[in-house]
């Protein structure tokens, strides 16, 4: 029999972080341990306030998760967790899940990465986010990613352009936006077109999630590709989607874990989608869990860790630009003995 538990994450970011709906400078995470008697595996939930979402109701998410699986068989660990899942509850379902994969590579003595035939050395570059600010603070940002190919820019206020005039009047590395349903109809049109004059790669929701007409008038007219997060959750939004985007951002705390991120991955594959592995504020740990993932994606936004100060894992490592995960069991991911200096100062 299995126990499953939980206890808390509180994670404090290098700066604050700024984008269309907020400004934050700290998050509060939940750890997933699920234990077997002899092995622990691990797994982090990083609550979404945009889906109504936060600890407590994760918390709760989570023992009603334990109550369910009662005497789970834990070789049995493929839709466990979406089958005992809390309506909802995404960031809980992802959480149970990745500590019951990482459990079972513990158990196999294999990386995630192994068990899914995936060779970690394929994975794309991730970029790096700067969150919204003022001009001056935003090229400042920018010079301190320099190690970094891709920047990733949050939009969505009334200083677009000079933010990001600011950031390419230093740089020529790649910029992908994401306006995070900032932007109207009208005024995306506009905007589309000055970002492709500024060199921009692509662009992510730019309209408010429900708005799938507003999306397929946009894509028609737009000389940029236009990825969708917040309008996809689960494989099952795809179909629907697929006319109006050109790819999707897939996350572990939207969609529920890795096995719905796989099913997200083939079904885009089959509605000839372009693909996105994205994260929130996260640890080393839940991002490692991505990281497994990432050779079978176009692109990769996987900072999460490198945006706070005080993270307690040791996992995936930024190496030539591209986060790839240790070669440990499981998601291999195990306390960092210390933090001091792993992180970029931008």
């Amino acid at each position: 029999m299995i126990q499953i538990r939980h206890r808390p994450l509180d994670l404090r970011l290098l700066h604050p972080f700024r984008l269309a709906r907020g400004v934050t400078d700290r998050r509060e995470n939940l750890l997933v341990e699920v234990d077997d008697g002899q092995r622990i595996g691990l797994g982090e939930a990083a609550p979404l306030p945009r889906y109504g979402q936060d600890r407590g109701s994760t918390a709760g998410a989570v023992e009603a998760m334990a109550e369910a699986l009662g005497s789970f068989d834990p070789r049995r660990f493929d839709g466990a967790a979406a089958g005992a899942a809390v309506p909802g509850q995404g960031a809980a379902e992802a959480a149970v899940d990745m500590a019951l994969r990482d459990l079972a590579g513990k158990r196999l003595n294999a990386p995630l990465y192994d068990l899914l035939g995936l060779d970690p050395e394929a994975a794309p570059p991730t970029s790096f986010t700067l969150g919204m600010g003022t001009p001056e603070g935003m090229a400042e940002k920018a010079r301190g990613a320099g190690d970094f190919e891709i920047l990733k820019v949050k939009m969505g206020a009334d200083n677009d352009r000079g933010m990001l005039e600011a950031v390419r009047d230093v740089t020529d590395q790649t910029i992908r936006v994401d306006a995070n349903e900032g932007w109207t109809l009208e005024g995306a049109e506009e905007r589309l077109a000055w970002l492709a004059s500024m060199g921009v790669e692509w662009v992510e929701q730019p309209l408010p999630a429900d708005d799938l007409a507003g999306a397929r008038a946009l894509r028609r007219r737009s000389p940029l590709p236009i990825f969708a997060d917040e309008s996809v959750h689960r494989a099952q939004d795809i179909p629907r989607l697929a006319d109006a985007f050109d790819g999707i951002n897939v996350k572990l705390m939207k969609c529920g874990g890795v096995g719905e991120a796989l099913r997200m991955i083939a079904t885009a594959r089959a509605h000839g989608l372009q693909i996105m592995l994205g994260c929130m504020v996260e640890t080393s740990l839940a991002v490692t869990a991505a990281a497994h993932l990432a050779p079978l994606v176009d692109f990769v936004d996987l900072d999460g860790p490198l945006l706070i100060a005080d993270d307690p894992f040791d996992g995936a490592r930024l190496e030539g630009g591209r986060m790839v995960p240790p070669d440990r069991p499981g998601l291999g991911v195990v306390p960092a003995e210390t933090t001091a200096g792993t992180t970029p100062q931008v």
